[in-house]
């Protein structure tokens, strides 16, 4: 267990900026977690329980307590593990991977793919940690890690017991689980349980999948050949933090009512979008923040990436603040263009 004061942030978070923290507290297993919410006080208000950090824009130094999950280990459940839950799933297609909060998510769809388990190639190469999985329900190309997920093993905060809840428990929808709303900093996620299939069957209809599949000459992807070109897609549009600082997309896509799709479909045919249901539209934020003119573009240190108008990118030196102001700039320019507000998926501090 670690307990550090005074505690850097800048590599827990990939857009970059230097920031510290009261107080750091990381753990290792399910018992050290149980030791510290045990050991909290209310000197460490307010709590943010941080990931991979690749989801966080920090406008300043955190006067509290973070606490990060070092939990690791990939391991497949066996029937017997299952059944002492009390579940019945001696199901031949299926397998659980219980895997640690701590764990890189790209590792475990490597892990997957490599071992022939199947349902999670189109989350290939998104940034992160097994635990923000299950609080952002994070999704690329179709898929969600709510398709999944199958239990989260967390800490309760106030009472540092064990607690484990469902898939439904959680409530999933686009980009939302209840651990970010009434949910939020009471509990510490230690394992994540994903149900994959033995069985693979592609989802390539998302994007440019098929397309790209198509220039390699690839019409029937294996798993391995599907998860290479995801990571050649994404690598191809977005920065690597390393060279420079980003958080991803940084916008969610908006869903909106069908009669306001008609209505822009109308004014800039050949816009692009995706039906949710019979009565509502996805339509890409990139797409509308380029038509206003940002993609490429900077204010001061802060910048939109030339190749993902979706992804907002620190030019160098950039605090979380010109990040800030560069996000409501734009904002305000897709809001009186197209009449849409567009809400930061990245969560700000």
């Amino acid at each position: 267990m670690k307990d550090i004061r005074d505690y850097s942030l800048l590599a827990h978070n990939t857009f970059g900026t230097d920031a510290k923290c009261k107080r750091f507290l990381e753990y290792s297993s399910v018992e050290e977690a149980q030791q510290i919410v045990a050991g909290l006080t209310a000197a460490d208000q307010p709590l943010l329980i941080l990931g991979g950090g690749s989801n966080l824009l920090l406008t300043g130094d955190y006067e509290g307590t973070v606490i990060h999950s070092a939990i690791k280990g990939i391991e497949v459940l066996d029937n017997e593990t299952l059944a002492a839950g009390g579940e019945n799933l001696k199901n031949p297609d299926f397998v659980f991977l219980n895997c640690g909060s701590g764990e890189v998510f790209d590792d475990v769809v490597a892990y997957a793919v490599e071992h022939g388990y199947h349902g999670a190639e189109n989350l290939s190469i998104i940034p992160g940690e097994v635990g923000a999985s299950a609080v952002q329900n994070i999704g690329a190309y179709g898929v969600e890690a709510k398709d999944i997920i199958y239990k989260v093993e967390t800490v309760e905060i106030a009472t540092g017991k064990v607690v484990v809840f469902d898939n439904q428990d959680c409530q999933y929808s686009y980009r939302q689980s209840r651990f970010k709303h009434e949910w939020k900093d009471k509990y510490l996620v230690t394992h994540v349980i994903y149900r994959l299939s033995k069985h693979f069957v592609p989802d390539l209809d998302y994007g440019n999948i098929r397309t790209s599949l198509t220039a390699k000459g690839i019409e029937n992807p294996t798993a391995q050949q599907l998860r290479d070109v995801i990571i050649e897609i994404r690598n191809a549009k977005l920065p690597d933090p390393k060279v420079q600082g980003n958080a991803g997309s940084f916008f969610m896509n908006p869903i909106v009512e069908k009669a306001k799709y008609e209505e822009l479909a109308a004014q800039y045919p050949g816009m692009p979008h995706y039906t949710i249901d019979a009565g509502h539209e996805k339509i890409p934020a990139g797409w509308m923040i380029e038509q206003c003119g940002w993609k490429g573009k900077s204010l001061g240190r802060a910048g939109v990436h030339d190749k993902q108008a979706l992804v907002l990118v620190n030019r160098g030196g950039a605090t979380g603040q010109e990040i800030v102001n560069l996000c409501e700039t734009i904002r305000k320019d897709v809001k009186q263009k197209f009449g849409i507000d567009i809400h930061p998926e990245v969560n700000v501090k």
